[in-house]
């Protein structure tokens, strides 16, 4: 039994499945415009399951531009922990300089760092240090987090911005930052990422990872249940990850529901695009196929690619004829 499709043109209505009103009220706003253009690829109304928290609304709406139906179920919370001791100890050490190298994983972990470190060692006196250490930004959100404190790193992640990226960019400037008896401080995201602390160890370093905040589930879980039983229910039929802790979260809740072997089931059957290495990392290790991957880790690239390879993918995905497909570009 195929899954079956949502081929609903949207027009000038608004999803119900939306539940923010920001966004009705935006979209109402641009579909209402005068030569208002929509683009040749479409995902065709499509229901398209998006599990992003923070920056939901705008993908919501990046679905709708390409004609789908956006189903929005945030799956998670950022949390600073609950002790900060070692994230004040290590911010007290960078103050001191006794690192040779500070590696920066994200922007939301340097924001709530520096609103962290604030109280106990003066936000002024803190950003001066991180302008007099040599810092390592993985990729453009730390870096524009770093910029509105007018601190400059010394070289930042390439796309896709992965560890391995991390590591290819430290060992192309060995001559200037030798990683033999350095010493390495790390500030982590919602998980700790053990085979890069492995990966600067076994080229000599020191290392010191500390968290500065934790993934958690979202503080109202209704959309993300909700989401569950409309995969089971086969009324989903695209899935956009934008990170691995969003799968690792709907796994949870399926889960708590005991329905994650019929959500597995459901997956299977649907298109799972991820945003970039890393989520299709995660995808791969709970046993998840990636049906497509965006070339750029970015929203906008990721929805595009998929509305302009949708056909293909769906059939694909269900064994059709996929050269009766009609679709704006071919994959690859």
């Amino acid at each position: 039994m195929s899954l079956p499709l949502s081929k609903r043109a949207l027009g000038d209505e608004v999803p119900n499945e939306l539940g923010d009103d920001r966004v009705r009220a935006i979209w109402r706003e641009r579909s209402g415009r005068a030569g208002r253009g929509t683009p040749a690829a479409s995902l065709q109304g499509r229901r398209v399951l998006t599990l992003e928290s923070r920056r939901s609304p705008e993908l919501a709406l990046l679905v709708m531009n390409y004609g789908g139906t956006p189903v929005v179920a945030p799956s998670l919370r950022e949390v600073p922990l609950e002790s900060n001791h070692d994230a004040l100890a290590l911010a007290n050490d960078v103050m001191r300089q006794r690192f040779d190298l500070v590696v920066l994983m994200t922007g939301v972990g340097v924001r709530m760092w520096v609103k962290l470190v604030e109280p106990a060692f003066g936000r002024d006196a803190f950003v001066q240090a991180l302008g007099r250490s040599r810092l390592l930004a993985r990729g453009p959100k730390p870096v524009a987090a770093l910029r509105e404190l007018g601190v400059t790193p010394w070289a930042t992640v390439p796309s896709p911005n992965t560890w391995r990226e991390l590591l290819t960019t430290l060992d192309t400037r060995s001559a200037d930052m030798p990683l033999a008896r350095a010493r390495v401080a790390v500030q982590e995201y919602g998980l700790p990422n053990g085979e890069l602390v492995d990966a600067l160890a076994s080229r000599g370093a020191s290392v010191i990872a500390v968290p500065i905040y934790r993934w958690a589930m979202p503080e109202d879980a209704g959309p993300l249940r909700s989401a569950v039983h409309a995969i089971v229910r086969h009324e989903i039929d695209l899935v956009v990850l934008t990170a691995g802790v969003q799968l690792v979260h709907l796994l949870r809740a399926a889960a708590d529901l005991g329905l994650e072997p019929a959500v597995r089931r459901g997956l299977a059957r649907i298109v799972i695009a991820s945003i970039g290495p890393m989520t299709s990392e995660e995808l791969r290790r709970h046993g998840l196929p990636v049906d497509y991957e965006s070339s750029h880790p970015k929203m906008g690239f990721l929805v595009k690619e998929l509305a302009e390879r949708c056909e293909r993918l769906v059939a694909t995905k269900h064994g059709m004829d996929v050269s009766r497909c009609s679709e704006a570009t071919t994959q690859g």
